[in-house]
Formats: structure tokens, C-alpha cells, sequence
């Protein structure tokens, strides 16, 4: 990826990009928004707000760093990146302002100790990621057969509440054209214009099965935490969207997408929100292999708080081979689940070493099953899970 005589200053940079990442990244964000406030356009100022894009960033920069010989280890996260950029529209000419500005607060940050050197070797190895992100990510606009940022008008046709905060909104092209094709687990991005002129995008997850026509997302109501503001975006579509309102929607992204075309056994493993992905792959095999045997468990606070209920309930109805097990952490009335945190050991047995499993929810929660299922003998290459931000690089750091 970078020459031999960059290489070294690279890897000196590790230790250095550990102390001081945090601070490179949010003088990063703060120096280029300032200069192209055209960009607020494209970033997630919620992340912005609460610091999760700047740790995003700092997360990147050194799991970069540190596996920039090793690109086996790096190949996955650069994909899911691509898959990202251009679901939010990102273009060839935005890489230089980036690169600006990264190498800019990094020569701020560290003062004397950014030698020309050190600056010259970062501004290689930028320049080689940069080049193969356009590269990849100008044949994925090519084969979507879609322009950067270009987004489709969608008519809502249902809006249906699927627990105290998430709604289910179905929609139609409003062009009255072909709905685009995807895969269960992939994700669209939605455009909203917020008061003061400001305008954002959010990707959710599609959580119907293919095949059908019309496309169903499935929003959280994101309420401010002691860490982080409420979300504008999903909070907004709360309270706007209704039947007959019209969205702008990007084509699908996203390479998290179980397979659901074969016939053999899989595990699905999700908690919060992470159910959307899961039940769009688990409503896609109900339709094409409806006796493929299913492991569907799912964690929540409580019933309140569990979406999509009435997907899984259809799936049992169709699907003889589908085990579903359901962890509430407040158990209260309801008689068919297990208390506590998910915990595999209480799940049905499955051939460990040759069936695939897919993990979605938060991050602690991901950590936890993946730690507990390699304990019980899944291989690596078994695991596959959907995590976005700093998650997504937890393990190169």
C-alpha cells in the first residue's frame, strides 16, 4: 500500500495516533466543517454532537495505522467504508479537502514532533486509501446505476407502530417505477430537511424480505441519553411521517447480508433495533426455503421495547424448522421468555463448526456473544456481525 521508506514513519505513529487520535480527528472535524459547511450536508451531525464520529475517525485512523501491512484485516472494514460512502453520496473531490484537513490537524496536534517526514508518509498512505475508495466506490455507483447523493421520491403507504419506540414505514416509488433490488440485511439511506436549512441522512436498515413491492424500514425514536442528544432525524420522522408523505431514499447498501438463498442452517442473534436486518432475512427464507432450520433469539428490555413480533409469529406459522428463543431483561407477565441478558448456552444446539451466525444490536451486546460463542468452539469465520462507527473496528484496535 505505501512505499518501503514511508513504512517506518507509519508504524512510529501508532503509539502516537493510541495517545493523541481523539484530538487529531475532532480538530479534523472542527477545521473542515468551519472551511465547507457545504459537508454538514453529508455528515451525521448527531455523531458530530456527541463525539461518536470523531472517535469514529480516531478509530479508523489507527486501526489503519496499525494493520497497514495487512490487508486481509483491513479488506473487510474498507468495504463496509465504501458501502457506507456511497450510500450518504461521498464523491472522488471530497477526498482531497479530507486529506487536507486530516494532514493539517495532525502537523497541529503534534507540533514539532509532525516532521516533514512523518507528514510526507501519511500523506502516502492516505493518498493509496483514497485511490482505491474512489476506485471501489465509483464501480458501486456505476453498477447501482445511480449518480453520488442521488436519492428516489418514496410515498409512504404504512405507518405502523411496532413497540413504545419504533415505527415500521412502508413505501412505494412515487415515480411509479421498478423498486431497486437488495439483499436482506442491507440498508437505505433517508433524506430529511430539519429546521435552519439543514439537511441530513440516516441509514436504516430494510426489515421486510425482497421479492415484494414496496420496502419497509423500521425507525427508532433515538431519546437524548446523559451521553448524547436525542436523535433529529429519527425523532423527526416520528412525528412527520404519515401515510401519503413522500421521502427521498437512496438505492441499498451494505455488505452485511446473510445468505438467505441456501437451504442450510443458520443462526440470527440480535438485540435492540439490531432485530431489523434479522427479520428481513428471516422473512426472505420463510418465502423461498420455508423449512430450512432457523435459530432466531432476540434481546430486549421487555415486551414494550420488542419490535417486529407479529414477523416472527408468521415465520413460525410457515416455518416448521424455525427455533425462536427471546431474552428480556424485565420479564414481567410474559411467560415464554427467558430473564436476563441473551445467553447461547440456553438455545438450541446447532452443529458449532459448520453453521454460519449473524449478530446485530450494540455494541456491548456483540462483544459479549461473539466472546461467549468462540468460547464455545464457533470458529472465527463462522461470525459475521453488522456494527457501524468505532464498533466496526473494535477488532483491530
Amino acid at each position: 500500500m505505501i512505499s518501503a521508506a514511508s513504512r517506518p514513519y507509519i508504524d512510529a505513529s501508532v503509539p502516537v495516533l493510541r495517545e493523541h487520535g481523539l484530538a487529531i480527528t475532532t480538530l479534523f472535524y472542527k477545521n473542515m466543517l468551519a472551511e465547507h459547511p457545504e459537508l454538514t450536508r453529508v455528515f451525521n451531525m448527531g455523531n458530530q454532537a456527541s463525539g461518536a464520529q470523531q472517535g469514529s475517525l480516531a478509530s479508523a485512523v489507527f486501526a489503519y495505522a496499525a494493520n497497514i501491512g495487512n490487508p486481509e484485516a483491513l479488506g473487510p472494514v474498507v468495504k463496509r467504508i465504501v458501502h457506507k460512502h456511497v450510500s450518504i453520496g461521498i464523491r472522488a473531490e471530497h477526498y482531497p479537502i479530507v486529506g487536507q484537513h486530516l494532514l493539517a490537524a495532525i502537523s497541529q496536534t503534534l507540533g514539532a514532533a509532525a516532521t516533514q517526514p512523518l507528514l510526507d508518509a501519511w500523506a502516502e498512505a492516505y493518498g493509496s486509501l483514497a485511490n482505491l475508495m474512489i476506485g471501489a466506490e465509483a464501480e458501486m455507483y456505476s453498477t447501482a446505476g445511480i449518480e453520488p447523493g442521488e436519492t428516489r421520491p418514496m410515498r409512504v403507504l404504512e405507518v405502523k407502530r411496532e413497540s413504545d419506540n419504533v415505527l415500521s414505514i412502508r413505501f412505494v416509488a412515487a415515480d411509479d417505477k421498478p423498486l431497486p433490488p437488495f439483499s436482506a440485511g442491507q440498508y437505505v439511506s433517508v433524506a430529511v430537511d430539519l429546521p435552519g436549512d439543514r439537511h441530513q441522512l440516516r441509514q436504516y436498515s430494510l426489515s421486510d424480505a425482497s421479492g415484494k413491492d414496496s420496502l419497509r424500514i423500521s425507525v427508532k425514536r433515538e431519546d437524548a441519553l446523559a451521553a448524547a442528544p436525542a436523535g433529529e432525524v429519527s425523532n423527526w420522522i416520528h412525528a412527520n411521517v404519515k401515510v401519503g408523505s413522500v421521502l427521498q431514499v437512496t438505492y441499498p447498501f451494505g455488505e452485511f447480508t446473510p445468505d438467505t438463498e441456501l437451504d442450510a442452517p443458520i443462526v440470527l442473534l440480535s438485540a435492540g433495533i439490531g432485530i431489523t436486518p434479522m427479520i428481513s432475512t428471516l422473512n426472505r427464507i420463510a418465502i423461498v426455503h420455508p423449512e430450512r432450520r432457523v435459530i432466531f433469539a432476540y434481546a430486549a428490555q421487555g415486551a414494550a421495547h420488542h419490535p417486529l413480533q407479529d414477523d416472527v409469529a408468521a415465520a413460525q406459522a410457515r416455518m416448521p424448522n424455525l427455533h425462536v428463543a427471546t431474552f428480556y431483561e424485565d420479564v414481567g407477565a410474559v411467560t415464554d421468555a427467558l430473564a436476563g441478558c441473551m445467553d447461547i448456552t440456553r438455545l438450541p444446539r446447532w452443529d458449532l463448526a459448520e453453521t454460519d451466525v449473524w449478530l446485530c444490536g450494540p455494541l456491548k451486546f456483540m462483544q459479549a456473544q461473539w466472546l461467549a460463542l468462540l468460547n464455545a468452539g464457533v470458529p472465527a469465520a463462522r461470525l459475521h456481525r453488522e456494527v457501524f462507527g468505532p464498533d466496526m473496528l473494535d477488532h483491530l484496535l
